[in-house]
This record gives structure tokens, C-alpha cells and sequence, in this order.
């Protein structure tokens, strides 16, 4: 193992159960054990259902992040027009005063302590109000509007977040109900089987070293194989566990380079390279929808954090459906 660290997948461990589970039941014919490949694959499509959630559940985390920036910006903006509708108001009300202190305004007086759209409505109807600018008023009435409009976006903005919390409870529970059942299942296997199956997906050991990258493309591959062995876990970004693109911003991080945690939002983070054009350190982005990415080391290999039965290993480019690539920076 790189740097002569020798590390359990966590991920592995937790997957792991002691002893055979018996599929026999008291009165019952015994039934078949599972053939090995037919688990592997129902195991390998839940992790991808997980994976695909979990990357929902990112995609759905920077909207909300963008949600709570917008709302603090029109909350602000809001209190900023609620101080100007107060200074309008201020002078409209200077101005009644003074009539009022004159002799000319009357029974208008009993307005003064309106806060309400009624006090423009009112005011301006009156005939008792004699003198009174319509420049204030005219400021009064938009300023009032300005301050509404504020407030219906602040309002609408507070509802998209309520929303979103619900998206991401929901795309959590997703997550979590595949990856107990891809569990369950791996708990079914005789001890044996479960050690090939695991066996399977325990990745191979690179040197960084002998990657031909430099730069930001060998920092960030650097640090991603000296992940290699650590566990996967949906949401994670280090120290000791990952998911997919928790992994690749974490690896670029290191070159000074800001990825958001998302893979579909990292296949926009920089310039789309071709398959035949790949070098190492180069995202590499799989399914439609997009929804797991990698670090290209060359020589056809990637190094990614594969999903909870595997942890962050070393697997062939092409180990699953490929939809593109980008040269981050």
C-alpha cells in the first residue's frame, strides 16, 4: 500500500458478517445458496441506486447553500426598503402636521397611526388635505410597492428552502434504504463467497510516483491514491471516508483547485476533453445521468471511491458506462 500504510476498508468491514447465515427454514426444504454472480450483480445495481441518490442529495445540498445566500441578500434588501418606506412615511406624515398644526387638515388627523395600505388609499381621497405634496405621496406609494415585493420574494424564497429539506430528507432515505438492502443481501452469502465477492473489489495498489503527471493534475493524484483502501460513505469528503466526488474535490483541493461536491456540478468545472484525449488527472464522469466521477491515472485506469463494498481502489477505465470527461483548472 502507498507510503507503506496498511489499511482495512471500513466499508468492507461493516459489509462483512460473522459465521453463514442458514437460508433453511425449520420445516422447510433447504434452499440453493445465491449464485455469487446473480448477487453481485443485484449488489452492484443497489450500490449504483445509492450512489445515484446520494449525488442527488449533493446536487440538492449547493442548491440549498444557494437558497439560504439568496434568502440572507433579501432579507437584507427587505430591511433596506422597510428603513426607506419608514423615512417616506416620515415626511408624509412631517408634512401632515404641519397642516395639521395650521388649522388645514382636519379630521385627516386620525390616519396619523395607520401603518397600512388603507393610509395611502385614505389620505389621498381626502378633501380635507389641502396643500399636501403629491411628490410625497407618489414616494410613499412606491416605496410600499418596492417594500411588497421584497417581501413576497423573501417569503417565496423561505418556501423553496422548506421544499428542498424535504427533497433531501427524502433522496437520504433513498440512499440509505438501497444501501441496508445491498447489505442484507451481501449478509446472505456463506462466508466464503462473500470473502471472493469482497476480494473482488479490493482495487490494486499504485505508486504515485510513477504517474506521469505534474503540477495540479499530480497533487490531485497524489492525494486520491493515498486514499486508496478508505471507506466509502455517501456525503463524505475526507479524512478518512469518501464518496465519489467527495474524493475528487478533496484531491483537488490540494492543487489549489475548487471543485463543488457534486458530480454533475464537476462536469462543468472545466474544459471537456475526448476519451482519446485523456491524461492523467483528468475527471472522468460515468452513467446517464451523470452521477459517479473519477481521476484518470493513464494507462487506462482510474482511481475513484467506488461505492461502499469497495471503498476509494484503483479500477479499469471502462469498469462502467462512460459518459465523458474534463480537464479541471
Amino acid at each position: 500500500m502507498l507510503n507503506g500504510r496498511t489499511r482495512t476498508t471500513a466499508a468492507l468491514a461493516a459489509l462483512a458478517v460473522t459465521g453463514a447465515i442458514s437460508l433453511s427454514i425449520s420445516g422447510a426444504p433447504a434452499q440453493a445458496e445465491p449464485d455469487l454472480e446473480t448477487v453481485k450483480a443485484r449488489v452492484d445495481r443497489l450500490f449504483h441506486e445509492s450512489e445515484q441518490a446520494a449525488e442527488r442529495y449533493n446536487d440538492a445540498e449547493l442548491e440549498l447553500a444557494e437558497l439560504d445566500d439568496d434568502l440572507t441578500s433579501l432579507e437584507a434588501d427587505q430591511s433596506r426598503q422597510g428603513d426607506a418606506l419608514a423615512g417616506v412615511r416620515s415626511d408624509v406624515r412631517d408634512s401632515l402636521i404641519q397642516q395639521y398644526q395650521s388649522g388645514s387638515l382636519g379630521p385627516t388627523g386620525q390616519l396619523l397611526s395607520s401603518d397600512s395600505q388603507g393610509f395611502l388609499d385614505e389620505l389621498s381621497t381626502m378633501s380635507t388635505v389641502e396643500g399636501l405634496q403629491d411628490s410625497l405621496l407618489a414616494d410613499y406609494g412606491d416605496e410600499l410597492e418596492a417594500y411588497d415585493i421584497r417581501k413576497d420574494q423573501t417569503e417565496k424564497r423561505r418556501a423553496d428552502i422548506k421544499q428542498l429539506e424535504a427533497k433531501l430528507a427524502a433522496e437520504k432515505k433513498t440512499a440509505d434504504a438501497k444501501l441496508a438492502e445491498a447489505k442484507e443481501l451481501l449478509s446472505k452469502l456463506e462466508a466464503e463467497q462473500r470473502a471472493e465477492f469482497l476480494s473482488r473489489n479490493a482495487g490494486r495498489p499504485i505508486d504515485a510516483s510513477t504517474i506521469p503527471a505534474s503540477g495540479r493534475a499530480a497533487a490531485a493524484i497524489k492525494y486520491a491514491l493515498a486514499q486508496v483502501g478508505d471507506a466509502y460513505v455517501w456525503g463524505a469528503a475526507g479524512p478518512n471516508a469518501f464518496d465519489c466526488s467527495g474524493l475528487t474535490m478533496m484531491a483537488y483541493a490540494q492543487a489549489g483547485v475548487s471543485l463543488p461536491h457534486s458530480s454533475r456540478a464537476q462536469y462543468g468545472s472545466g474544459a471537456h476533453v475526448a476519451k482519446s484525449d485523456l491524461q492523467p488527472g483528468d475527471l472522468v464522469f460515468y452513467y446517464s445521468p451523470i452521477s459517479h466521477v473519477g481521476i484518470y491515472l493513464g494507462n487506462g485506469l482510474i482511481v475513484h471511491a467506488a461505492n461502499p463494498g469497495a471503498g476509494v481502489k484503483v479500477s479499469d477505465l471502462d469498469e462502467m458506462p462512460y459518459a465523458g470527461a474534463v480537464r479541471p483548472g
